[in-house]
């Protein structure tokens, strides 16, 4: 064997080792590059599943504001109608009711009646002396048994009525009328409109 032929049989092995390695390390890579792209799809499928159960866990709980938030709304409107409403209602007719003089001391007298069968009566009231014109035309009896009217400027209601030597008193006037009416009205306006 000459020179020339070992070198070319050294040269054709070393090659062929050279590929062998080669191949080698090929199927490595390529086996390592297969494996870290199952981990990566395993980890990417986690986290989708992760993304997925937060989302519903979101859009649940979203869904479920949004359905308090309108059952509370609806609810505030509903109360705001039946305010408005039992406002005006009992603002008009306690308004009219009250403009009437005749009737206001007609009341007056009954209460100071009812509350005199308990002794005297003391009567305060912005206008006394129309409500004596009255009491003394219509209820003179009242007055001699100690119902007595005296006119009270600045009260804030138009009328007050308590017993002479003290104890509970009866304030009332528009203001008192309409809160009255309103509670009365309320459970009924709600029962009619919803």
């Amino acid at each position: 064997m000459n020179l020339s032929e070992l070198t070319d049989k050294i040269y054709a092995e070393g090659v062929e080792k050279g590929n062998a390695e080669a191949r080698e390390i090929v199927e490595k890579a390529q086996a390592q590059a297969a494996d870290i792209i199952a981990q990566a799809q395993k980890k990417a499928a986690a986290i989708e599943s992760e993304a997925a159960v937060k989302a519903a866990d979101l859009d649940k709980k979203t869904r479920a504001e949004l359905k308090l938030y309108a059952e509370q709304s609806v609810n505030a409107v509903k109360t705001e109608i039946t305010n408005l409403l039992a406002d005006k209602i009992a603002s008009d007719s306690v308004k009219a009711a009250t403009a009437d003089a005749k009737f206001m001391q007609s009341l007056i007298a009954k209460l100071a009646e009812q509350m005199g069968k308990e002794g005297d009566v003391v009567i305060e009231a912005k206008d006394a002396e129309a409500l004596k014109k009255y009491f003394a035309a219509n209820a003179k009896g009242l007055l001699e048994k100690g119902v007595k009217i005296e006119e009270v400027k600045g009260i804030k209601t138009d009328f007050t009525i308590q017993p002479a030597k003290g104890g509970y008193k009866l304030a009332f006037g528009d203001a008192e009328f309409i809160a009255y009416f309103k509670e009365m009205l309320r459970p009924q306006l709600v029962e009619e409109l919803f």
